[in-house]
């Protein structure tokens, strides 16, 4: 932008300054916005167009029929302003009757005018208004001259929202590109069904201020807000993980070209030169981003752009110093959260009475959060992209993770049906909670154990409103993950006294941490930690703890002391060899001996088991059994394992069935190879969790679940319909002999036997 465009829109925008400041109603400012701005530019026609009812109205002019005010309106899409309000594109037209969306309005007075140029008016990223202006001679405006009609928007937008003048009641806004309901679809985390207003973790600024009093403060207040912003990301780009080649690296190094992209920084200080301050001049320059990205088919450079609105979006927050997330304001009614990601510790931050349901751009099966989400009861749909671009704040959103969908925008008809399904869900839930004092005994007398994983404190009260048996796998490694240090010792033991206290005469089975991979903690990263490809197969659980015996041996001796006088019941995490299972039971035997030489109290009795994900465990559990009191099958883990197949992988997450021959006969043999011991064999994960697949591994064997609350009362039920002997005949006959589809078989088998299922 040249020295003399620059000068032009300072002396606009200060004269609009002054009309801003002045005590005149709303539309006399409008009256006075549009002679200015005629005048400054030396056009002959100068047009306000303000959304109203889901039509475009004239709301003031320079140049047109004054008559036309308050009366000619034009829907969105209709005429070449209802065109600039649909794409929220800017329109320079030499000839504007010839551009084919060209609508004439007779009483607008407009015949004689050629020329036309419009910007929208955008507010929090929805278009409200349209710009106009017009000549009577035919010529393409400038491009300064464009720049300053849409810094002017920027002004506008801002007058017509302090007066009162955003029309709320349009709720799908033109620029969305979508004014009716719209279903998007992503990929389920936790299941489950929620209505609630959209609240985004990290809230868009609001922008108070769009004059600049003083230029060159504005651009001392961008510079140190570049130097903070850049600090950030190369301390993110120096962090160990990503140290090496991989995806990470490149998205590292697009942020870092990005925020030394001088012609980024050129074009904010030009927007401040021209007399906005330093956060109107970065929202400036991002809807000009944004109007970019409409344009861009390659998705690559599309997620480019992407990185780009993100990082502008940093330097909003911290020129702005409104640095808080959604969670620190607190909710006010109930909610529907958006994030890109979300860690485990960010989600408990939230009011859980008004957190319906989580949607995330990202996210993955595997992620903590999706774990704290499920023992919260929080549905969570993942993979969604764009939302930012689709959802505005406040806007009511039906999340249906069963389906894996979310519906923005919808009508009357949309929500009572949906509260008819909710209803109805909430009358299933009802029922299973009518199970909690119901025992899960088969129609032959066969007593299945019904516990649930766990791993916060507050979890422990789902004990008594489900009627579970007892905590299958409390997950310790979630008091690590919350933590800005490796928590002390004494802390550990506070927590799992506390849990046991809670839980009562019901057992506990501890799982030791399981952290590394893909859930990393800064304060355990390694000196020459690398990125890891696999990260599930990798530095994590029970390997990091014996190459950091110290960690192991502070949570033995946390544990050892929390359960004095009581059964401690422990469990290893990824267990591959038996020499692993004896290298941890020998480091809890040590510190039992040093327990026992300090005179301090000790657990009545200390049970050890193993938890079997990794399939190489299988080939040696003779081995490891002797020494075991229980063994847990963690089928999450294990399925990806034995398919090779990333669960975080959308492509992969639904192409492999819990109930395929493979996994059956799996798990076939591990019953039938420790059978002969003295060993209680459980699942704990997804497939103990669901009917169907419950059903199956009852009938190989397995008499122990360990599933999440929710789970507890739809197993009951399905238990207390099955006759465990027919189960077991029919199991036996399809491993031997695999019908086409072994899901459909077991599927028709239980409603041929009257099973309960959903």
């Amino acid at each position: 932008m040249d020295s003399s465009a620059i000068a032009a829109s300072r002396n606009i925008l200060t004269r609009l300054h002054e009309v801003m400041a002045s005590r005149s109603p709303a539309q006399v400012k409008l009256n006075t916005v549009v002679e200015v701005i005629g005048e400054c530019l030396d056009s002959e026609v100068c047009s306000i167009y303000l959304l109203r009812e889901g039509m475009l109205e004239l709301f003031a002019t320079r140049g047109l029929a004054q008559e036309a005010v308050h009366v000619t309106r034009m829907g969105i899409g209709e005429g070449l302003v209802g065109t600039i309000a649909q794409d929220s594109e800017t329109l320079n037209l030499a000839e504007a009757a010839a551009h084919p969306d060209f609508s004439y309005r007779p009483e607008t007075g407009e015949d004689k005018f050629h020329s036309f140029a419009g910007v929208p008016i955008v507010h929090r990223e929805r278009v409200v208004g349209v710009l106009s202006v017009q000549h009577v001679d035919p010529r393409r405006y400038q491009e300064v001259e464009i720049e300053t009609l849409q810094t002017v928007a920027m002004v506008l937008s801002e007058l017509i929202a302090s007066a009162g003048l955003i029309d709320e009641e349009d709720r799908g806004g033109p620029g969305s590109g979508q004014s009716g309901p719209e279903v998007l679809r992503g990929l389920t985390l936790v299941k489950g069904l929620a209505i609630g207003n959209a609240v985004y973790h990290q809230p868009r600024v609001t922008i108070e201020h769009v004059v600049a009093e003083n230029t060159e403060a504005e651009r001392q207040r961008v510079l140190l807000a570049f130097d903070r912003m850049r600090e950030q990301i190369d301390k993110m780009a120096n962090q160990a993980e990503f140290g090496v080649a991989g995806e990470h690296v490149e998205v590292i190094e697009t942020y870092k070209m990005f925020a030394y992209d001088e012609g980024w920084a050129r074009r904010i200080n030009e927007a401040i030169d021209s007399g906005l301050t330093a956060e109107a001049a970065i929202e400036r320059v991002q809807q000009h981003t944004r109007m970019r990205m409409r344009q861009i088919d390659d998705p690559l450079l599309a997620d480019r752009m992407h990185d780009l609105e993100d990082l502008a979006n940093r330097l909003l927050r911290i020129v702005s110093g409104q640095l808080g997330t959604a969670a620190s304001k607190g909710l006010r009614s109930d909610t529907v959260l958006i994030a890109r990601n979300l860690g485990p510790a960010e989600l408990l931050e939230y009011d859980r009475r008004r957190l319906k349901g989580v949607i995330l751009e990202e996210g993955s099966l595997t992620s903590h959060v999706v774990i704290v989400a499920r023992a919260m009861g929080i549905p969570v749909l993942g993979r969604v992209r764009g939302l930012r671009g689709l959802v505005r704040e406040g806007e009511e959103l039906l999340l249906d993770t069963e389906q894996g969908t979310v519906t923005v925008r919808p009508i009357p008809a949309m929500i009572e049906s949906f509260e008819a399904r909710t209803a109805r869900y909430r009358e299933r839930q009802a029922a299973y909670a009518a199970m909690r004092d119901v025992e899960p005994v088969s129609k032959d007398g066969q007593r299945i154990t019904v516990m649930i994983n766990a791993g916060l404190r507050e979890d422990i009260a789902n004990l008594s409103l489900t009627g579970a048996d007892g905590i299958g796998l409390f997950r310790t490694e979630f008091q690590f993950l919350v933590s800005a240090t490796l928590p002390a010792r004494e802390r550990q033991t506070r927590l799992y006294r506390e849990v046991l206290d809670a839980a009562g005469d019901k057992p506990v089975v501890f799982r030791t941490v399981d952290i590394g991979g893909d859930k990393s903690l800064p304060y355990l990263r390694q000196e020459d930690a690398e990125l890891e490809e696999n990260p599930a197969l990798g530095w994590r659980a029970l390997r990091l703890a014996l190459e950091r015996e110290g960690l192991l041996k502070v949570q033995a001796r946390a544990l050892l002391e929390a359960a004095a006088g009581r059964t401690l019941n422990v469990m290893f995490p990824m267990v591959s060899e038996a020499w692993e299972f004896d290298a941890a039971k020998a480091l809890f035997d040590t510190q039992i001996d040093f327990l026992r030489r300090q005179k301090k109290p000790l657990p009545e009795k200390v049970r050890f088991g193993a938890m079997l994900e990794v399939p190489s465990l299988a080939e040696q559990l003779d081995l490891i059994a002797p020494n075991i009191s229980f063994l847990s099958i963690g089928t999450n883990d294990l399925t990806q394992f034995l398919f090779a197949a990333d669960r975080a992988n959308p492509k992969l997450a639904e192409r492999y069935d819990w109930l395929s021959t493979s996994i059956l006969r799996f798990l076939r043999r591990a019953v039938n190879a420790v059978r002969d011991f003295p060993i209680d064999i459980a699942v704990c994960g997804e497939m103990g969790g669901r009917q169907l697949e419950a059903m199956a591994l009852i009938g190989l064997g397995i008499r122990r679940l360990s599933i999440t609350p929710a789970s507890v009362g739809p197993i009951k039920q399905m238990v207390c319909t099955l006759d465990v002997s027919a189960i077991e005949k029919a199991m036996a006959s399809w491993l031997a002999v695999p019908p086409p589809n072994m899901r459909e078989a077991l599927a028709q088998w239980a409603k041929a036997h009257g099973i309960a299922l959903d």
